[in-house]
């Protein structure tokens, strides 16, 4: 078949490299002049920044990926193990530092940190979410999920709902399982890891945390940015044609298949299958036309739903401090962690105290002056344009950069006397820079129980045209966005004996 993928993102280069390595004619088109989508590290001055993701968990999925393209990821990159995987500090003055693939050593850390029942708090926590990855992982994660009704046809049906609760959100659970506030802190976090508001996310999400800690937690030596480079080399290699700075305004139709695409140019390319990186808000609104009763009802859906948290990052070049080292991932929490989601979604203001994430990657690839190293520095914020928060005032913004360090050193962190370079990255940067609307990070939130069921699915009703990515199913995040390219290139492949090509 000759397929069509749009955008270089994580979804469209491994959806792209799979069906190329399969024998299909794949042609890959970003509007942009490089690969990797929100995945990349960038240097500023003497250090190297990641200022997309900055950590990988389930890293089989890319080791999946290489495999089944021609070579181990292992001989191409250092996978490293992140230990503790996370120093959290609390503005009570205490912190717990979060073991690396071992629960037995994390709850040790929790017994020390706040006694025995705190920790029996957490171990039955990760019980009740290792029951939940393991119903929901193969129905919900890593296969199509086409409608609530296919799920109906499950044998286990009621007993998987019941260990889900769908009804149920993770602050609710955590009413359940976590009386210690600094546990419900922690587990508050991990809705942010997909956007979302604990408020109103769904409990199932506690399976991150699970996944965490049963999988790892790790870095890639020179930065998480050097494996968007990996996968764009293992597509070249296995035949992918990649096209930069070509952008798609339309995806042509014709009785309701996919034809082929329009550039910028003007010029049309057809194709028997066309795969979509791009949002879905876009792809759905901008680069389709008609208004077909079903498109309309992905349009509604794709209105309804939340658009996720976005980003305020703070990029870092600091001299080392040998006596009192950071952690690789150091999260800082505020006394009112409510504040912050109220601000994000409510008043879609900048947060005045909010949860402070710092990555200080200990790599030397990440250096080009060994006194120095990297940090990245993240809070959550609201999305940028209509309805958010207008993050285009750089005045505003470099202000507000200050007022976060001047939060960290009152942890305790010195900075100041430290500053090698200093730099921020807002909202707007990462819309402009990857046309993410509003710059969310994850497309859409997962806030209420219907939330995946109203993200894109992988067949569009449109025959022939796919959607993978973050803002597609099963969602965002770099795990997810690998498994999305596998569920897509599957469904390309299945859909090419049910489908006459195109002559």
């Amino acid at each position: 078949m000759k397929i069509i993928v749009i955008g270089a993102g994580m979804g469209g280069m491994t959806a792209a490299g799979r069906l190329a390595r399969t024998g299909h004619d794949v042609t890959l088109y970003e509007a942009s002049d490089t690969y990797g989508g929100k995945l990349r590290t960038e240097w500023i001055g003497k250090s190297a920044f990641d200022t997309g993701p900055s950590l990988l968990t389930l890293p089989a999925v890319y080791k999946d990926f290489f495999i089944r393209t021609g070579k181990p990821l292992g001989l191409l990159c250092e996978i490293t193990p992140v230990d503790p995987s996370f120093d959290y500090r609390f503005s009570d003055g205490t912190n717990v530092k979060f073991a690396n693939l071992s629960r037995f050593h994390t709850l040790n850390a929790i017994r020390s940190s706040y006694g025995d029942d705190v920790a029996s708090q957490w171990d039955a926590l990760m019980r009740r979410a290792e029951k939940m990855w393991d119903v929901s992982r193969e129905p919900f994660v890593e296969s199509e999920l086409r409608s609530p009704l296919s799920l109906l046809k499950r044998a286990s049906f009621l007993k998987d709902i019941l260990t889900i609760a769908p009804w149920k959100s993770l602050r609710k659970l955590a009413d359940e399982f976590l009386p210690d506030q600094h546990l419900r802190f922690i587990l508050d976090r991990y809705a942010t890891y997909s956007g979302s508001d604990p408020r109103k996310a769904p409990a199932v999400l506690a399976t991150i945390a699970f996944v965490e800690e049963s999988f790892g937690a790790w870095h890639i030596k020179g930065g998480l940015g050097t494996l968007a480079t990996l996968v764009h080399q293992r597509c070249v290699d296995v035949g992918v044609d990649f096209h930069f700075n070509s952008r798609v305004v339309e995806i042509t139709t014709e009785k309701g298949r996919a034809t082929g695409i329009q550039l910028a140019d003007g010029s049309f390319i057809a194709a028997d299958a066309v795969v979509t990186n791009a949002d879905a808000s876009i792809t759905y609104n901008a680069l389709i036309k008609g208004n077909t009763t079903k498109l309309r009802k992905v349009r509604g859906n794709l209105s309804k739903a939340d658009p996720s948290i976005a980003g305020f990052s703070v990029l870092l070049g600091v001299r080392k401090d040998e006596s009192e080292p950071l952690s690789h991932h150091t999260v800082l929490f505020p006394d009112d962690y409510d504040a912050e989601f109220n601000s994000i979604f409510s008043s879609k203001t900048p947060v005045e105290k909010p949860t402070i994430y710092i990555c200080a990657p200990k790599d030397d690839a990440m250096t080009k002056d060994m006194t120095l190293e990297s940090w990245s520095i993240l809070v959550n914020a609201p999305h940028h344009g209509v309805n958010g928060f207008d993050w285009s005032n750089q005045e505003f913004n470099r202000t507000y950069a200050n007022s976060i360090i001047d939060q960290i050193e009152e942890h305790g962190i010195p900075i100041r006397t430290r500053l090698e370079s200093f730099s921020f990255r807002t909202p707007a940067d990462l819309e402009s820079a990857v046309n993410a609307p509003g710059g969310s990070i994850y497309g859409t939130s997962s806030n209420g129980a219907r939330a995946a069921f109203m993200r894109a699915k992988n067949r569009s009703p449109i025959k022939n045209l796919y959607c993978v990515g973050g803002s597609a199913h099963p969602g965002g995040g770099l795990p997810l966005v690998g498994m999305s390219g596998e569920i897509v290139a599957n469904a390309v492949g299945s859909a090419r004996t049910e489908q006459p090509l195109r002559n």
